[in-house]
Order: structure tokens, then sequence, then C-alpha cells
């Protein structure tokens, strides 16, 4: 892609007031449609938000977009949607045992009011009723382990546990707001198990296992490709192979998937600068720690820079068949309209919440010039995503972001009526990702508190 180095968030304050402005309606007509105690919407089709059975992952997108609604505008009234769906609907997802997705369903919903909170944005009358979910929510989620040979593990996805996912990382928030609140999982004979300790190992086997190195693992090992899933023996703990859900093949890079990483790992990063060193002694040390996560998000963001269009855009996965027909696809800008691969604008939207945490990370650990490259790569995706094609401004379209896919493979995705792939759709986590993107942005453009998902951030 092609970064524009003079881009500042101040530039992009007027493309993010506009966001807004068309977000607070489809907030609204999404709630007329699709109101608390109905199906989760998933994706639109011809601009309605539907349903699509697979797992219950994104209704917390749904109401925390409410929530970052209220964040950046201040407009009350979207406080009221959110803290009361999150009450009414969102238990189940709390003690939901059979999904790896609690960070994004309730970090989403019930984090977002505790950080409102924390802030000072919000009363903090329910401090004690979000902190008990969000203790659970955590445990629950870390429970699904699975052991590797070495003896360390992973948070299994929904598959079974024979499955890494690469998305999961990014849902590891779950664990680390768990962990900050001074909770612990419990398992056989009392036994106290560390949640951080399992942020570690999840993070290790996913960084060793789903992210590639260019070190010769197999002939498809390029830097800082990601297999969607990695599949082990569950008899032995070891590892068999890459596999998929949502991309072409599991020798190819399925972009959304390499976007979760991308944002997962400086999320965590950041989470570790206000871990004791004490506590990260116990697993491995504070350096040890940070260069095995900072080698996964730098090796990810590399590929996404050096293997997306020039508007920061891409293309559903790097490897899919039809992009031979589109010649030097990366060269030039992503084209939505195209008859051969769809974009994705949803990684798009999650890649550049990385490439930002990533750059200001960077910076702060004394890497000035990689820590710009990475920042100013983010604003540049950011200011394609906010204007058309992507940003959707018409009324009776409920997406937000246009031109997102869910399951290709599958699929599921709608394809208008004269084209052959899908575009002009969106998708709850495309959407929700893309206000927090935003409102990560207005937050530096105004000089606003740095935002963060486990609140204020305070160096340990």
């Amino acid at each position: 892609m092609k970064i524009d180095d003079g881009l500042a968030p101040a530039d992009l304050l007027p493309k993010i007031e506009r966001l807004w402005a068309a977000s607070a309606a489809k907030i609204d007509s999404i709630e007329r449609t699709c109101p608390p105690g109905s199906a989760s919407p998933v994706f639109t089709v011809e601009g309605r938000y539907t349903a699509r059975g697979w797992t219950e992952w994104t209704q917390g997108f749904q109401y925390g977009s409410a929530l970052l609604q209220f964040d950046a505008t201040g407009d009350a009234r979207f406080l009221e949607i959110g803290r009361d769906a999150t009450v009414r609907v969102m238990a189940g997802h709390v003690s939901h045992i059979g999904v790896h997705d609690h960070g994004f369903n309730n970090v989403s919903t019930y984090g977002n009011l505790w950080r409102l909170g924390n802030e000072g944005r919000i009363p903090d009358d329910d401090r004690t009723f979000l902190e008990l979910a969000l203790k659970i929510t955590g445990a629950v989620q870390a429970a699904r382990w699975q052991r590797t040979a070495d003896g360390t593990g992973y948070i299994y996805s929904f598959n079974g546990p024979q499955s890494l996912f690469v998305d999961t990382i990014r849902s590891c928030r779950a664990l680390a707001v768990s962990h900050r609140l001074g909770h612990v999982l419990m398992g056989e004979q009392d036994a106290r198990i560390s949640l951080l300790g399992r942020i570690i190992e999840h993070a290790a086997n996913t960084a060793r296992w789903n992210v590639f190195y260019g070190t010769g693992r197999d002939a498809y090992d390029i830097r800082g490709r990601t297999a969607h899933e990695s599949i082990f023996n569950v008899n032995d703990g070891n590892y068999r192979c890459p596999s998929t859900q949502q991309g072409y093949s599991p020798f190819t890079t399925w972009t959304r998937g390499l976007a979760w990483a991308m944002l997962g790992y400086p999320e965590q990063l950041e989470f570790l600068d206000t871990v004791a060193d004490e506590e990260l002694d116990r697993h491995g040390g504070r350096a040890a720690v940070t260069a095995m996560m900072l080698d996964a998000a730098t090796a990810t963001a590399d590929f996404y820079l050096e293997h997306t269009p020039s508007d920061g855009i891409p293309y559903w996965d790097t490897g899919a068949p039809g992009l031979a027909h589109l010649g030097d696809h990366a060269g030039r800008p992503a084209d939505p309209y195209n008859a051969y691969e769809p974009v994705d604008s949803s990684a798009a939207a999650i890649g550049a919440q990385g490439l930002l945490r990533l750059g200001r990370y960077l910076t702060a650990a004394g890497r000035a010039d990689d820590g710009r490259r990475y920042w100013q790569a983010g604003l540049t995706v950011a200011g394609t995503l906010f204007d058309e094609p992507y940003l959707s401004t018409d009324p009776a379209h409920q997406g937000l972001i246009l031109h997102s896919v869910y399951h290709r493979p599958n699929g599921w995705d709608h394809v208008p009526a004269g084209q052959r792939v899908p575009n002009g759709e969106s998708s709850m986590w495309g959407d929700y990702h893309a206000r927090e993107l935003a409102l990560y942005l207005q937050r530096a453009a105004r000089d606003e508190p740095y935002y963060t998902f486990f609140g204020p951030a305070v160096a340990a």
C-alpha cells in the first residue's frame, strides 16, 4: 500500500464527524428491526441486517456500537440503548461455554460500560455488576483450554479442542480485564489458574503456529502470513497442519484473520505495560513475552503493508484465485466492484487500529521511524475507509461500512443483481470496529484520554 506521510488525526475529523452522524441513524434503524430478544444481526442483505446461525458472536457488537456512539458524541440516548440491552440480553454470553468469542461480545458491552465508568464519563453505580460479569467471562473463556505437546496450551475455537483460531488473540481481552480485576480461574483441587498465564501461552502458541516468519517452515512460509486455524492432535498435543474455515486455503492468507492478529498483539502489548514485572516473571519475564508479541505484531503488519492495494483496503484473501485476473491489484486502489474477488473492508477497519496501536507502541519504545511508518499507514487506511465508496451515508442502508465479507467459501455473502462477487454490504463486526477506529482517532486528534479496552492506561 501507499502510505500518506503527511496525514494527521486532525485531518480526519471531518470524515469522523460525518461517520458519527451516519452511525446514529443506522443504530436507531437496527434497534427497530432487530430488537432485544430477536436473533443477533450479522450482516446485511440488500442493506438490511439479517441473522446467520453459526455461533452467537456479534450481539455484543450491536450494543457495543451504541456505547461507542455515546462515547464519541455524548448523546445519552445511545448510552441508554447500550446499557439496557447489556442488562437484558448479554448475561447468556457471559456464561457461554461453547465459544471463544467472549472478548468480542462482553468486553464490547460490559467492558465498555466499565471503562466509561473508570474514565468518569458515566456514574459508577453499576461497577459491582459489571465487574462480576467481566471476571466471569474471562474465566469461562480461559476454561476452553487444550494442552499442546510441550505442556503449554491454547484457547480452542468453537470447532473443538483440536482447533486454534488466529481470531482469538483479539478476544483474549476478556482474560486481560478479568485478570486486571484480580480474578483467577479455579480448577480441580482448588487450583488457582492465572488468566495472565493463559493469555501469554495462548498468544505464544498463536504466534508460533498461526503466524509465519519466513524461516522455511513450509513451502508457503512468507513472513507475516497467517493461517486462520491450526490443527492439533488432541491425544498427544502435537501440531498437525494449518487449516481454514473462512479463507481460500490453509496456505493462503485470509485477511480478516491477519487483521485480528495485527490488532490483538499490539493491544496485549499495551496491556502488558500495566502489568508488574513480578507477575510477568512467573511467565517467562517481560523481555521474552514482549519480544514474542512484538515479533508477531510487526510481521503481520508488514505483510499487510506489502500485500494490500495502494489505498489500504485488502481483498478478502491474498491467495484468492481470481486475483490473477486483476493484474497488479496491489499497485492500485482496491476495486470492490470487480468481477473476480471481493474486498473485505472489515479487515481494513480491524487492521488499521492495529497499525496505529503498534505505531504508537514502537514510538514510545524509542523506535520512532518504525512507529511513524505504522502510524501513518493506519491513518491512510482510515482515510480511505471513512469515505466513499466505503462509508455508507444512505439512510435506507443499515450498514455503516460497505463491502464487508463474512464467509466467501460458503457463499453466505449477498451478490447484487448483475454482479459476480459480493459487494455493497456491511457486517456487524466491520461496523463496530470502524466505530472503534473512529473513536480512537477522534481522541488522538482532540488530545483526549488514550483509548484502551482496559480503561485508563496506567504504567505498572
